[in-house]
């Protein structure tokens, strides 16, 4: 029986800024952030919205009457919490107007939990093929005004439904995990922003590639000639590059080439939305169905990285009429509007974070489907619009 992702859709905030003028603001060149670091938009986040509101966005899209006649579970995968007890995905589902016989659940491991929810899913559905399972990468990245990281912030969501006979990615049983404890990247619970040593993650995240995927090609015999493209999770996009790099070396034969212009085509919509943690490696999936040389029956690999440390390479096989399963993430983006750096950094400042006072938020700026209206009695309000 195939498994595998159904259907995909990404939602982001309608609001981002262009790099290039951030760098002129912060007195940079701006080609250390188009091209040293690989981003050319990066998403805002205004007070009214988090990652509930972009996951309810996302997965918004997905339901249809028949969907939710059949879906048993959500699993919201973020390293964005809004609460240390109540798992988000709870808010998701009564935003979506669920039933109330859903299973809803929150995981945790930085970037690493999309993957580990559509792996989890896959058991449930593996129990149950009449069953579909909701699981939902959202995530608002941010590391702080005029930080190093500044640069490599963003936020949206990505939802994918995985169900038995899938129309998108029947994906293979064979995967690699790889744990370790490292202190590359963490926020602690009292902060709001996260803290990172930069150089020392990317170097974790190329040798976990390069450990899980030659632990997978000794397992399976498999070779990058076996692979129409190699998709990465992309914090920012030149990370997916060194990843591809380190490990093709100096070929530039015909299957490097057929590699390398699969990343660039996976690249696209993270250079324009930024840093989605969890839901990043999916977004460069999208961006790969969408914009890459890809036919039903090719095999993709994907890899899963989350510091602190894990990191997954598994594989899955391209079905047929699998754009029509897709949102159209550029149409979208097209749509969105761009600020001023100084309004960047206005609602930067006010997101709603740990404050524990009573907050109401205007509404009459922000039009998306759902929306945080405030705090009231330390609970977030949460509205359909």
């Amino acid at each position: 029986m195939k498994i595998g992702i159904d259907r995909m859709a990404f939602a982001t905030t309608n609001e981002y800024i262009d790099l290039r003028k951030l760098a002129k603001v912060r007195g940079v060149d701006p080609n250390k952030y188009t091209i040293g670091i690989g981003q050319d938009q990066q998403a805002v986040v205004p007070p009214t919205q988090d990652i509930v509101t972009l996951g309810a966005a996302a997965a918004r899209k997905l339901m249809t009457k028949q969907v939710g006649d059949h879906l048993s579970t959500i699993i919201v995968a973020t390293e964005s919490g809004v609460d240390n007890s109540k798992a988000s995905a709870i808010n998701i589902k009564e935003l979506l107007g669920l039933n109330d016989y859903v299973r809803a659940v929150e995981l945790k491991e930085a970037c690493y939990a999309g993957t580990a929810g559509i792996q989890f899913a896959r058991g449930l559905v593996a129990l149950h093929p009449q069953e579909t399972v909701l699981v939902i990468a959202t995530d608002i990245a941010r590391y702080g005004l005029q930080t190093a990281g500044e640069v490599t912030q963003g936020a949206g969501a990505v939802a994918m439904l995985i169900s038995a006979n899938p129309h998108i990615l029947a994906i293979e049983p064979t995967s690699v995990n790889l744990t370790k404890d490292v202190m590359d990247f963490w926020r602690p619970l009292y902060a709001t922003e996260a803290m990172v040593d930069g150089k020392y993650s990317t170097n974790v995240y190329v040798d976990f590639f390069k450990q899980v995927f030659t632990r997978y090609q000794m397992m399976t015999g498999r070779q990058f000639n076996d692979f129409t493209g190699l998709i990465f999770h992309l914090p920012f996009t030149k990370m997916g590059k060194k990843a591809l790099e380190g490990a093709l070396g100096d070929r530039h034969d015909q299957v490097a080439t057929r590699l390398r212009t699969a990343l660039t085509a996976s690249q696209l919509y993270c250079r324009q939305v930024g840093n989605v943690y969890t839901g990043s490696l999916y977004l460069a999936l999208l961006s790969f169905l969408q914009n890459g040389q890809v036919n039903a029956g090719d095999r993709l690999g994907l890899f899963s990285y989350g510091s602190g440390a894990e990191g997954e390479f598994y594989t899955g096989i391209v079905q047929p009429h699998f754009l029509d399963h897709t949102n159209d993430v550029q149409a979208m983006l097209q749509k969105r509007h761009q600020v001023s750096i100084t309004e960047y950094e206005d609602m930067f400042n006010h997101q709603l974070g740990m404050d524990e006072q009573d907050v109401e938020f205007d509404l009459s700026n922000d039009h998306a489907p759902f929306v945080l209206a405030g705090q009231k009695n330390h609970q977030r309000i949460y509205k359909r619009q």
